[in-house]
């Protein structure tokens, strides 16, 4: 994964993490590896950060405890090149991280991606705490209705049980709310990627974690 980079790895994973741990700019994240007399370029950071991303993503789910099959789903919004885009997002009934999918329309076949990207990784669950959403719902019935199984997902809506997810969405919106937004919906997608995933070590969601946050991301970047 790291060959024909002229940086060991070590410094390419301290540079991912650095921005996708931390409210840090790419060029804050130049600066504090300057310090350290290690000259990047921002735009080579960035470059980083959208390439491995996608990699440690992959190893994340092969390494992620298995959540219950108690689900809330709920989406946010997302600005990207000025325009919302939506991050559809689910946990589980103890508040860990099930899975995330950035979209570019709120409809029934995003909300239907994102529950096949969901059940892929996690597995079916019993039952989906939703609001009123039309798309969310019509995402859910045609799921139901291409499976297979006799047990179908059921839906289910309780406002105050989505309190969960509504919390969890601003632990990620805090991430950007400062930052000059995304440019470019793929950057986008591998940028929320990495920071669900930290947040998901934080929430001691991986197996076999090492002694640190840190040290437990770069066994997912290895």
């Amino acid at each position: 994964m790291y060959k024909h980079h002229r940086y060991p790895p070590i410094i390419i994973k301290q540079a991912v993490y650095f921005k996708l741990r931390f409210t840090l700019s790419y060029r804050d994240v130049e600066e504090l590896l300057a310090i350290r007399g290690i000259k990047v370029d921002h735009s080579t950071l960035q470059r980083w950060v959208f390439k491995f991303s996608k990699e440690i993503e992959y190893n994340m789910n092969q390494r992620k405890k298995q959540v219950t099959n108690s689900w809330r789903l709920d989406e946010t919004y997302v600005k990207v090149s000025g325009k919302d885009r939506f991050l559809y997002r689910a946990v589980d009934k103890q508040g860990n991280t099930i899975d995330f999918l950035l979209t570019k329309r709120r409809m029934k076949g995003s909300a239907q991606k994102f529950l096949n990207k969901a059940i892929r990784n996690n597995g079916k669950p019993r039952i989906i705490n939703i609001d009123k959403s039309g798309a969310n719902t019509a995402g859910i019935k045609t799921w139901n209705k291409r499976s297979f199984t006799r047990k179908k997902i059921k839906i289910r809506r309780v406002k105050y049980l989505n309190n969960i997810i509504e919390q969890d969405h601003r632990s990620i919106k805090r991430r950007i709310a400062i930052s000059t937004g995304f440019k470019e919906f793929e950057s986008a997608q591998r940028t929320l990627a990495g920071i669900e995933i930290i947040n998901m070590i934080r929430k001691d969601q991986i197996l076999k974690p090492k002694s640190s946050t840190f040290k437990t991301f770069c066994a997912l970047a290895s």
